[in-house]
């Protein structure tokens, strides 16, 4: 075969297979490549009257967007100031892509006057869900378009963080003794990420505002739980009012209840109070005998309450609660007179995290209920393997669920502690299994010393400086009357931070607000700074505490 024949052959292969790969990848379906997330809430792109329109006189309104959307809880969610009766009816077209409102009798609307549609959260396009966060419709029946605002910010009081997604609230004097607390505000609008609002389109006149951060959103303050936050004063709107500064806080409630009562799955009860109770004590009154028997433990919060009792031969129960030896309030609790419980003892450890034991403490055994009784013969502790007699164990005569076991403890050694089967007795006669616990002596090198030297503005007052570890959990808790040092030994390197509270009333604790009194929190004072402690390091901070706390 001649060099020529072959070029030829050659090519025709060549241009056969190209051929055939534009014909196989043209057949091949890929599969569509995804691009960036969509985080874009739908667009107006018109309306029909125009936004900010004078002389309304429509009976419908069309609002026309970029692309598909989703209405949701409408009624909940939008609201019009002023308030109308009847309400409007929304309706959402395809083509175009519409929402379209009309009003089911134009002589409702009042003459002169400004009215504004708040969307708040109810539009929101329809795959992503991302939503047109307070979104406005404005018009007047008259000539003139209200036009004053209020603006501010909103934070956290105990942390003094800016807070989003927060409802910001304006009643008129006459609608905050109707509304406030029991139906949901005409004229509201939601924080952005940074915290800031602005209320507008708004008519002069004395106005009550309130920040609202819901469990439930309804834009109704109906929880115990929710944080609320009001200015000192009201709002006189004569001008554009800027600069307001919201403080979010859990009030105190103005009537005490039991949030909730029930007997657990291990037969104790249960009692959740909805607020701090000052040295609370509890007596069952029904039925008779059964309080001398009973076993009552409160939260270090005093907010909860457990109560173990031996006879369960009941179908009903009522206990008294009172605060500083006074009748404070009564709950009934039903259960099953034959109800079946799962009774168990198991333990934990203030040396099952890591593994670790701090240094120079010793060992709490805390148990899941009370212990009546403890066979020290069915405990053993291993010194790597060398079992070792010379532990004391001793009874926390103020919990009944905890022991304490002292020892000599030993760096670089490995311990197992050992509760046999039947070593503990609980509060219903029933027995552990058998539990092993291993841990070692964590090192000295990994603790540090801190020394805050605290200078107060006013040795009138008192202060409350707290030490906070990097998850605003608070470690130690003083109160400061006067300029001094607080020593803070083995606490283990990491980051830190202080916060003080303003002891108005000088009761040595924080106290918080009332909105039916219109009593704001005690003040509270966050440090920027943060406290490094290194490991086997003293680290030393000045606190100068500010005449008034600032944001």
């Amino acid at each position: 075969m001649t060099l020529n024949k072959k070029r030829a052959i050659f090519f025709r292969f060549l241009i056969f297979g190209m051929v055939s790969m534009i014909i196989f990848s043209c057949a091949v379906q890929q599969k569509p490549q995804g691009g960036p997330r969509d985080v874009t809430p739908p667009r107006l792109l018109k309306a029909t009257p125009k936004n900010m329109t004078h002389n309304f006189s429509s009976k419908t309104i069309v609002l026309d967007f970029d692309e598909y959307f989703k209405l949701v809880n409408q009624y909940q969610e939008i609201t019009i100031s002023p308030t109308l009766e009847p309400l409007p009816d929304y309706n959402y077209t395809k083509k175009p892509k519409s929402l379209i409102i009309t009003f089911k009798d134009k002589d409702t609307l009042q003459k002169n006057t400004t009215y504004v549609i708040n969307f708040g959260k109810a539009i929101a396009d329809l795959n992503e869900g991302n939503v047109l966060k307070n979104f406005t419709y404005v018009f007047s029946t008259g000539t003139h378009i209200d036009s004053l605002s209020i603006s501010g910010n909103v934070t956290n009081i105990l942390n003094q963080q800016k807070e989003k997604d927060v409802t910001v609230m304006l009643f008129t004097l006459k609608q905050d003794s109707l509304r406030f607390g029991k139906l949901k505000p005409t004229i509201y609008t939601t924080t952005d990420t940074a915290g800031n609002f602005t209320l507008g389109n708004l008519h002069e006149g004395y106005y009550k505002l309130y920040a609202l951060k819901e469990t439930a959103p309804n834009k109704i303050y109906d929880n115990d739980n929710e944080l609320i936050a009001f200015p000192n004063k009201l709002i006189n709107l004569q001008t554009d009012t800027t600069g307001v500064q919201l403080k979010l806080f859990k009030p105190i409630p103005s009537k005490f209840r039991f949030p909730d009562h029930k007997f657990d799955v291990d037969g104790k009860l249960l009692l959740v109070f909805n607020r701090p109770v000052e040295k609370p004590t509890l007596h069952i009154i029904y039925p008779n005998g059964l309080d001398a028997d009973k076993y009552m433990e409160i939260s270090k919060t005093r907010d909860t309450a457990q109560i173990y009792l031996k006879n369960m031969d009941f179908d009903s129960l009522r206990v008294a609660l009172f605060e500083n030896n006074k009748p404070l309030d009564s709950v009934s609790v039903r259960k099953g007179r034959k109800e079946s419980f799962i009774h168990g003892v198991y333990i934990r450890t203030n040396a099952d995290i890591g593994g670790l034991l701090k240094p120079g403490v010793d060992l709490s055994i805390i148990a899941s209920t009370p212990i009546t009784s403890y066979d020290p013969s069915l405990i053993t502790l291993l010194e790597d393997s060398t079992t070792v007699n010379n532990f004391i164990l001793v009874k926390d005569t103020a919990n009944l669920k905890h022991l304490m076991l002292k020892y000599p403890w030993k760096q670089n050694t490995a311990y197992t502690l050992t509760l046999n089967e039947g070593a503990l007795t609980g509060f219903f006669g029933d027995k552990n299994k058998k539990i092993p616990k291993r841990f070692r002596i964590d090192k000295p090198q990994n603790y540090g010393q801190i020394t805050l030297t605290v200078t107060v503005p006013d040795t009138a007052h008192n202060y409350i400086v707290e030490l906070l570890n990097d998850q605003g959990m608070v470690l130690r808790s003083d109160v400061v009357k006067k300029s001094r040092s607080l020593v803070y030994k083995d606490y283990l390197a990491g980051k830190y931070h202080v916060r003080v509270a303003y002891d108005d009333n000088g009761n040595g604790k924080w106290d918080s607000g009332s909105i039916k009194e219109g009593r704001q929190p005690e003040n509270i004072w966050v440090d920027k700074a943060v406290i490094l402690l290194r490991a086997n390091w003293e680290s030393k901070f000045d606190i100068i505490i500010p005449r008034e706390a600032t944001l």
